[in-house]
């Protein structure tokens, strides 16, 4: 969840100068994997996914989103609308009560909500949540028996964010997590941590439309955190945030070499902290998250940009871009927004865009949401998911900013999309050659496009050179084949 950090960070020397529903899968893409790779995450087929998406995590007992009334409605609205991913929480304290001992009764009620999902073309991102490592910290996250605060205080209790920044026992908790420091049994903290990804890769290891695993939500880097608030970041941490991801994926890769594998910086990357974080092994991907420091301050919700949120987003896209040409490991914004100011939440939109990112909106739901900043409402696009999402239980404005047209699977390399809100103009170009290795697709390759009738409510029409439409008029998915002697694909739909 969003860092209103912005005091801190300026205190600790950050200064900075300012400058349509998808088709559903067939059986065999079922059984398979999204692929990270270079700058991108393919399909089963070698195409490029542009994933757009969002987070569903609950976080109290029994850390269900089912419980919540998740479920077949809210996939369908959401495919509707063309959103094809969802980050879905589990919490490492239903994972394993007990060292050792998992509960497959939780996993398999996991399991059930991607199942759903995935029936409506949308790829699951499974994310082990946490906010404040555990209760006794006004958070969620770890079970119990892996709380090791040598007796610390857990006061004084601000909530969160503002616990991380003052509370002993919280910190403490933290540096013994990331020292991996033996817990029950004389097992490592860490160790256990890993295992536990294991258990749940192994268990989803056929649930169909598993898009990865992320790691860790937002690492805190403990006690030491004010040498991480800076523009460099802190490289001491980094190491022993890279060995404990090194470690995870690891272990995961011992009972599951095909799933793909996300990781995070240290959470002030999310306010223009670099990081130097470079872990080793196939399939890897590279999940960061962006919250606008000041967006809920001062211009509502359908006033323009603060200009102080351009300031740190342009660090940390810069920041990501640069990891990425690092690393080789693709980006996907795996949290933004939280807030109902519109211009923010189109800028983010515009952003990820002009990088070619897909990127997945903080949150589907407030659902009694502890451990984030303002109400659930606030940061909800449906309000209610006991409730069928439609009327007064959506959020139609947070809609207007994020449900754009975009390419959902692009048979060659894209070159650059867009949308123009105001005139309803969207652009998307690509060209033949695949995104993985050599080679380059063949005549008649399909490639999809998201034209929501939320956009587009009277049709559209498409211009086409290099290719041909081959789905029905004004349908929700666009499909295009490549033509014959195509070098390069460009589509430009407009309103009817």
């Amino acid at each position: 969840m969003r860092f209103l950090v912005a005091l801190v960070l300026a205190v600790a020397g950050l200064a900075v100068s300012p400058g349509g529903a998808s088709a559903v899968p067939t059986d065999r893409e079922r059984a398979s994997r999204a692929v990270p790779h270079g700058d991108w995450i393919l399909d089963p087929a070698g195409r490029v996914l542009v994933l757009h998406g969002v987070n569903m995590v609950y976080k109290r007992p029994p850390y269900a989103p089912d419980v919540e009334g998740f479920g077949r409605d809210d996939a369908r609205f959401l495919a509707r609308n063309g959103f094809t991913t969802v980050r879905l929480g589990l919490i490492w304290k239903a994972v394993e009560p007990r060292p050792g001992k998992y509960d497959l009764a939780y996993l398999a009620r996991i399991r059930r909500t991607a199942e759903i999902l995935a029936e409506e073309g949308i790829w699951t991102l499974l994310d082990f949540h946490q906010d404040l490592f555990h209760e006794r910290f006004q958070g969620e996250g770890a079970p119990g028996w892996a709380v090791l605060d040598d007796g610390l205080p857990a006061l004084p209790q601000l909530g969160f964010p503002y616990n991380y920044f003052v509370m002993p026992g919280l910190n403490r908790a933290f540096d013994d997590f990331w020292d991996n420091a033996d817990g029950p049994g004389g097992v490592g903290l860490q160790d256990r941590y890993a295992a536990a990804w294991a258990r749940v890769a192994q268990f989803f290891r056929r649930t169909p439309n598993v898009l990865g695993v992320d790691l860790f939500n937002e690492p805190w880097p403990g006690s030491g955190w004010e040498l991480c608030a800076n523009p460099l970041g802190c490289p001491l941490f980094d190491a022993k945030l890279e060995a404990f991801t090194q470690r995870s994926i690891d272990a995961i890769r011992r009972v599951d070499g095909r799933t793909a594998v996300f990781y995070e910086p240290h959470v002030l990357f999310n306010n223009g902290a670099q990081t130097g974080l470079d872990p080793s092994g196939r399939r890897l991907g590279f999940s960061f998250h962006d919250y606008c420091l000041t967006a809920d301050l001062g211009l509502g919700e359908t006033g323009g940009a603060d200009p102080a949120c351009g300031t740190f987003d342009d660090l940390v896209w810069a920041n990501t871009a640069a990891h990425v040409a690092a690393t080789g490991h693709p980006p996907l914004l795996t949290e933004f927004g939280a807030t109902k100011a519109q211009a923010t939440l189109r800028d983010m939109v515009s952003r990820a865009e002009t990088a070619m990112t897909g990127w997945q909106y903080w949150a589907y739901c407030g659902c009694d949401d502890p451990t984030t900043t303002g109400p659930g409402a606030t940061q909800a696009l449906v309000l209610d998911p006991a409730q069928a999402p439609g009327g007064d239980n959506v959020d139609w404005a947070k809609m207007r900013a994020l449900v754009v047209p975009h390419p959902l699977a692009v048979a060659g390399t894209p070159t650059s999309y867009g949308f123009q809100r105001g005139r309803r103009v969207f652009r998307v170009s690509w060209s033949i050659d695949r995104a993985a290795g050599s080679g380059v697709f063949r005549p008649g390759a399909r490639s999809r496009v998201s034209v929501p009738r939320f956009v587009y409510r009277s049709g559209y029409v498409v211009h086409v050179r290099g290719g041909r439409v081959v789905s029905t008029p004004d349908a929700r998915t666009l499909v295009v084949a490549q033509g014959r002697d195509a070098r390069r694909v460009h589509v430009v739909v407009r309103p009817r």
